[in-house]
């Protein structure tokens, strides 16, 4: 990407927050939010994200730095968050090593859940104002009318490419963790593995700190133990791989979870799954997750308690 497709805003904002403006561009990439990888005229490089200001970033930014404070693997945060206009931007160091771990079988599933256990551990004492609204990928517990988070681009479309089977889990799955009073916590809602790097069969860095969320540990480790095999469309990995997910993080943590924190999780596991078919649908994709859901949800929904 040359410099000069930079937003307008961004060489000022280096200059006045990081002391040099950038000299190349590493990379950029659009999800929810936009990174830059840059490069400044002093030669540091750095990673700047902006997304839009919905009022959750400084409150993951805030909890991000903590955990790398006390050693974390993640990227430590150069700056504070920032607002741009409509933007919320912040800069961190830029953390290149490692590869993606792929998988989804029991051995694999183990070690991201050590990782996550790892994870919830550090987050227990850090005190932020809850990063709300939650991702809507995880948005179960929204307060519109209807069953799925109000997303006007989604709304406005014609539903019916959605699987109806496909509602049905997931009507059952968040009636079933609408119902739960367990405590809300800070956690990674989007542990997914292309946001991991690995080296040596050792985790690098944990990324995508802008997807914390505020709801029951037993809902955030069953959406982890469904996401973690994630490099692209929507996925679920076989029933055993989120066994052995939440025996792994359960052992890690040192506590068993009680049938309703277990029920939760298997609930939980079943939304992402359900609202990633849906997106897919109503964008014309195909839902490569769709058999997966297709055959299991009736076993994850048995599990839930749904």
């Amino acid at each position: 990407m040359p410099l000069d497709d930079l937003p307008d805003w961004l060489p000022a904002w280096c200059l006045g927050h990081l002391g040099a403006r950038p000299a190349a561009v590493l990379f950029r990439r659009q999800s929810v939010s936009t990174v830059f990888g840059l490069r400044l005229a002093d030669g540091k490089d750095v990673v700047v994200k902006a997304r839009a200001d919905d009022g959750r970033a400084a409150s993951c930014v805030t909890a991000q730095a903590r955990l790398a404070e006390h050693g974390f693997p993640c990227a430590r945060p150069l700056t504070r968050v920032v607002r741009v206009g409509p933007l919320a931007v912040h800069a961190e160091e830029f953390r290149p090593r490692g590869e993606v771990l792929p998988g989804d079988s029991p051995d694999v599933a183990v070690r991201y859940a050590e990782v996550f256990a790892r994870l919830m551990t550090g987050l227990e004492d850090v005190a932020v104002a809850p990063p709300l609204p939650n991702p809507r990928w995880v948005r179960w517990d929204h307060g519109h009318s209807g069953l799925w988070p109000s997303i006007g681009e989604l709304d406005q479309r014609d539903q019916s490419p959605v699987p109806v089977y496909v509602v049905e889990a997931a009507d059952r799955a968040r009636r079933r963790m609408l119902a739960t009073n367990l405590p809300r916590v800070l956690g990674h809602a989007d542990f997914e593995a292309h946001n991991l790097r690995w080296h040596d069969r050792q985790v690098c860095t944990v990324h995508d700190w802008d997807s914390l969320a505020w709801q029951p540990e037993a809902a955030l480790v069953g959406a982890a133990s469904a996401v973690f095999p994630k490099m692209g469309p929507a996925t679920l990995p076989p029933i055993e791989g989120t066994d052995a997910f939440l025996a792994s993080y359960q052992d890690a943590r040192g506590r068993v979870f009680t049938a309703e924190e277990q029920q939760i999780a298997w609930a939980a596991g079943v939304w992402p799954a359900a609202h990633d078919i849906r997106w897919e649908a109503l964008h014309g994709y195909t839902a490569v997750s769709g058999k997966a859901l297709w055959a299991q949800a009736a076993e994850r929904l048995r599990r839930a308690r749904a």
